[in-house]
């Protein structure tokens, strides 16, 4: 094992293989890279360097310094002048380098708080942002009832994902839920069937590998609902409020809570950039996203380094003929529930959507504190709500991936989604095979994962060694930056990688014949 100076964590033991992508002293220039058809792995990724992307991530970080929101932090977040910003900073790459660029807009609801909401029991207040949320398009209601926690078989709790969940629920209660595999749409609409007066979901915690942009140190992160809710509904709350809220009932106690919560909603618009190459079978297609939108700020590690890593990538490519037509999208709302990918997948005609046949998606490759984790709809109990097709055909994604990096001795696993996973879970949904990288975020990274990949347990970005969560998906810390966020070396060894999945899928004869 060779060492090699990883930034922010100091020194990490990593493969040989990292090394050998050291560039040669006669590595072509960016303008020739970018003008000459790279029709090979090794002609495309030795034109895949940490300088060019480098300089996207200063791009998207100084968009967002000059786009400050409300509360004087630089922002690129969806529905903000900076994420305007960032979309036309990449449609006029693209365009130059000889793309079809479309802009798509589409509508959604806007949500904000009004006022402080509270959450409290006899015992005392809970501390809201740290400990709990309300959820993106939460309903409005001051209500003081009992907390019922819905149980499943062996008095675990269940996850309100159908009705049968509600079985025995009492009306004008409060419905204490553990986050579950459905959307949090599903589970407030139950709970509105069985007459809860509020939802309260609770995070799990988990030590299982999870493609997920949500805490899996069973801390509260904020969840969103893709409909207006008629009810207040937290999400998400801290593992340890729920559990001992459940504990509670269990013992005869019954525990009563207060919750009071005012949200404003207006419509408002979004878009998404959709990228055609000039080459390839236009009924073959293969889709390569990212979402652009930030959260909490700047947003360079989530997400301007997948919109980086497949911005370059394209710009490398946009003189290659392929066999299947290649398509990159840069997606908006994905922060606030996959709003954008989920109009696109749901917007297209029948027959428009079958002619995609692979959907690769880039969230997040550039964490200080890393994994090396694919997106993989394969990966049970997930695999079960996706069509079947999906769970059989996105095995040569996966394998692209995985063996690019097996052959140089870089770890790297599948994992599942998460319960809201990335924007590749609306392709899986809609049928389409698909797969992704995530090198992880927020907290917590686990002995094993360390024992695969070095580094330390607890934050995978942000302060480190530390199990406080991270910059990524913690409101009013504002240091997700360039200059404190990123790892470089990682985010070109995992550029290469998925340039090398990208260029299989673009030459693949095989998919969807």
């Amino acid at each position: 094992m060779n060492l090699i100076r990883l930034g922010l964590l100091g020194v990490l033991s990593l493969p040989l293989g990292l090394a050998a992508q050291t560039p040669a002293l006669s590595e072509p220039s960016n303008a020739a890279c970018e003008a000459r058809e790279n029709d090979t792995a090794a002609k495309l990724l030795e034109c895949i360097r940490s300088g060019e992307l480098r300089r996207h991530l200063a791009a998207f970080q100084a968009i967002s310094d000059a786009n400050p929101g409300p509360d004087g932090h630089g922002d690129r977040d969806t529905g903000t002048n900076g994420y305007k910003a960032s979309l036309d900073y990449v449609a006029a790459l693209m365009i130059k380098a000889g793309y079809s660029v479309t802009i798509q807009p589409y509508d959604y609801e806007g949500s904000h708080l009004v006022g402080a909401p509270s959450f409290a029991t006899a015992r005392g207040a809970y501390g809201f942002g740290q400990e709990w949320h309300v959820a993106r398009l939460s309903g409005s209601g001051d209500v003081t009832a009992a907390v019922r926690p819905l149980r499943g078989a062996g008095a675990e709790t269940a996850s309100g994902c159908t009705l049968a969940d509600y079985a025995g629920f009492e009306p004008g209660a409060i419905a204490l839920i553990e986050l579950g595999r459905c959307d949090l749409d599903i589970v407030v609409a139950n709970a509105k069937a069985a007459r809860a007066a509020a939802v309260v979901v609770y995070n799990r915690a988990s030590d299982a590998p999870v493609v997920t942009k949500k805490r899996r140190d069973g801390g509260a992160f904020e969840g969103a609902l893709s409909t207006l809710a008629d009810m207040p509904v937290l999400a998400v709350v801290a593992n340890a409020i729920g559990v001992e809220l459940g504990r509670r009932f269990d013992a005869g106690e019954a525990p009563v809570a207060h919750i009071a919560v005012q949200t404003a909603h207006a419509p408002k618009i979004d878009y998404n950039l959709i990228a055609d190459a000039p080459f390839g079978d236009p009924d073959h297609v293969v889709v390569v996203d990212a979402h652009l939108d930030s959260i909490y700020g700047a947003g360079i590690l989530d997400n301007a380094s997948g919109s980086a890593t497949i911005l370059e990538i394209a710009l490398k490519l946009a003189h290659t003929h392929s066999v299947n037509q290649m398509r990159y999208i840069w997606f908006g709302g994905e922060e606030i529930n996959l709003l954008g990918s989920k109009y696109y997948t749901r917007a297209l005609a029948p027959n428009e959507l079958g002619k995609i046949v692979f959907d690769l998606d880039a969230d997040v490759t550039a964490t200080p504190n890393y994994d090396i984790l694919v997106a993989d709809p394969t990966y049970a109990p997930n695999a079960a709500k996706f069509p079947a097709n999906v769970v059989r055909q996105s095995a040569v994604g996966n394998a692209a991936l995985l063996d690019y990096f097996a052959n140089l001795g870089i770890p790297a696993q599948s994992a599942r989604f998460g319960n809201q996973g990335t924007d590749s879970n609306s392709f899986a949904l809609a049928g389409v095979p698909n797969s992704g990288i995530l090198t992880q975020q927020d907290c917590c990274k686990a002995k094993w994962e360390v024992a695969i990949w070095g580094g330390y347990r607890g934050n995978y970005e942000g302060d480190i060694p530390s199990f406080n969560g991270g910059c990524v998906d913690n409101p009013h810390r504002w240091c997700d930056n360039l200059a404190n966020n990123i790892n470089m070396t990682i985010m070109e060894t995992v550029s290469k990688g998925f340039a090398a999945a990208t260029l299989t899928l673009a030459q693949d004869a095989t998919l969807g014949r």
